[in-house]
């Protein structure tokens, strides 16, 4: 048997796995770090895909540097990685991230964006907490530009531009940060907040915030919905995908 047909055997014999020049994109957290990460990371690589898990200093500067940092870092590390379309599978404010560059760039080259709890509306835990003693030094400028209110920088974005699925928790391990938030909430951000227009999925689960991208039915869910673009048991819903680039 010669090379190019054991290929042809591995791929007809595992119809689970991604297109093997497909990227991801990992972005992690506030506070956290792209350990946070590895779980996903280690999985998304075993189902075929290249993924690039991007550590950056969340706490150090505000969101518009953040984002040019970060999701340009793992655009960079894709395209000298020959990997195409690009993903991405974000934590919390690395939603919101992926939102502000989008809303600032084409999103030329983007294939799907799956979000795990992220503030699309902002989080009242913020607009209750970030003047208190010691908030800027332990969440930084980032973490001061995620409120509920319409200068805050979630609820500045818009509609997304991109094929979106989010994923919601509904359990706290923190209740008295659940006491600021509407229910259901994940102990940082409440399910509706997680909302935001344009998405094309939208799911919850028995999960907490901090712990969420660690979850086997989470990982299961965001592979689900990077394939197919749906979550498991949903119809793709095409009308929320992005027009197509005019051709030059």
């Amino acid at each position: 048997m010669n090379g190019r047909t054991l290929v042809l055997l591995l791929t007809l014999l595992s119809p689970s796995l991604a297109t093997a020049s497909e990227c991801v994109v990992l972005l992690h957290g506030l506070a956290r770090s792209a350990d946070s990460m590895t779980d996903l990371e280690n999985r998304l690589a075993r189902a075929g895909y290249h993924v690039e898990n991007i550590d950056y200093p969340s706490r150090e500067q505000a969101i518009p540097k953040l984002a040019e940092h970060a999701v340009a870092e793992g655009l960079k590390r894709c395209q000298a990685a020959s990997a195409s379309p690009v993903n991405f599978v974000t934590h919390s404010l690395g939603g919101i991230l992926v939102r502000y560059y989008y809303s600032h760039h084409s999103p030329e080259n983007v294939g799907r964006v799956v979000m795990l709890g992220p503030p699309n509306q902002g989080s009242e835990v913020v607009d209750n907490l970030k003047d208190v003693p010691g908030f800027a030094l332990l969440n930084g400028p980032a973490g001061r530009q995620l409120g509920t209110g319409e200068s805050d920088i979630p609820r500045s974005l818009g509609p997304v531009n991109f094929e979106l699925g989010v994923i919601a928790g509904t359990r706290s391990i923190n209740l008295l940060l659940s006491t600021l938030l509407p229910n259901p909430d994940d102990g940082k951000v409440s399910v509706e907040s997680a909302r935001v227009e344009g998405m094309c999925g939208f799911i919850t689960l028995p999960v907490t915030h901090p712990f969420m991208m660690k979850d086997d039915e989470v990982i299961r869910l965001t592979l689900h919905f990077l394939k197919q673009g749906a979550f498991d048991g949903m119809v793709p819903d095409n009308s929320c995908k992005p027009p197509p680039a005019p051709s030059n």
